[in-house]
């Protein structure tokens, strides 16, 4: 018989401080530790005097809510669908744009769709597909579109920013755009700032952010990401884990995860039916991508550059 808790799913919700005992009331409100969430705390204090006692449970737990996060398979990739006609933006980044005016990103064959249109009304300006603001011809018109949206604290225009600084080898700068894209949510940023700490550019090399970075992009379903982590894990000799990310990323679309899993299963890593379940989604997720104005766009070479 247990006391002082309620159980649910199997587990013990301690309803009193793990480390002086007292209960809550309308006085006291208990904290759980925001760690592995198994106990509760009246203070900071009682926090600190049980650290001691809790800190191996407390990281065997947090482990497992980090793996239960990052094993989970996405809905969809990092990209989402194409805001016109609502179809899986595909992963090669030549079949989709982003234009600064609203820094949306659209597929190539709403892109071609759209000019293909103004052409044939004889229409000299261009125009953004999903804003309809007048598209700049050079680099130095797009750019004050790009700083308006980046003053409003878009997330893709300051990874869009963050990218132009790169490009012109600001390295320190374009990590602090990344930072700020990345603490919005944008899974992209947080893989070119995994590579950032893994190359030292533009800030201190350090191994474990960069882990953590991919860590963060592969939970927002940048399948990149999670082959990097994969080939990381296969280094280090944990086989299970790396084939484990190579599944959730191929069953995404990533072909490079797909051609690993090809490589590891006649050594008997992957399982008969994870193969062929994967081989499968892959087909679908890709398939998904594709539509008749996409590949009109596709045969016309109206990629992305």
């Amino acid at each position: 018989m247990m006391s002082g808790g309620e159980e649910s799913d199997d587990k013990v919700v301690i309803m009193c401080c793990a480390s002086c005992g007292i209960t809550a009331n309308d006085d006291i409100k208990l904290r759980q530790c925001t760690a592995c969430y198994l106990v509760r705390y009246c203070g900071v204090k009682c926090q600190k005097q049980h650290r001691p006692h809790h800190k191996r449970e407390c990281k065997k737990r947090a482990a497992e809510i980090q793996d239960e996060l990052l094993f989970k398979q996405p809905e969809s990739s990092h990209l989402g669908d194409c805001p016109i006609c609502c179809l899986p933006l595909p992963l090669d980044g030549r079949k989709s744009t982003m234009n600064p005016c609203c820094s949306t990103i659209i597929c190539i064959g709403c892109n071609f769709a759209n000019q293909k249109r103004e052409f044939q009304a004889g229409q000299k300006e261009n125009q953004c597909a999903f804003c309809r603001t007048p598209l700049a011809t050079t680099d130095e018109g797009s750019e004050p579109h790009l700083m308006k949206r980046v003053k409003a604290n878009d997330p893709f225009a300051l990874l869009q920013m963050g990218v132009l600084c790169y490009q012109r080898g600001e390295h320190e700068r374009s990590v602090e755009y990344y930072t700020r894209a990345a603490g919005l949510g944008v899974a992209i940023s947080h893989c070119v700032l995994a590579m950032a700490y893994r190359n030292g550019q533009g800030i201190e090399r350090d191994e474990k952010r960069a882990i953590y970075h991919w860590e963060k992009a592969a939970i927002g379903g940048h399948p990149g990401a999670r082959f990097n982590l994969g080939f990381v894990e296969g280094k280090s000799g944990r086989a299970d884990r790396a084939v484990r990310h190579y599944i959730i990323a191929a069953n995404l679309g990533h072909d490079g995860s797909l051609e690993q899993l090809k490589n590891v299963y006649p050594l008997g890593l992957v399982s008969k039916e994870d193969f062929a379940a994967t081989l499968r989604a892959h087909k679908n997720v890709v398939d998904e991508t594709k539509s008749k104005t996409r590949e009109e766009a596709e045969a016309a070479n109206f990629y992305s550059r």
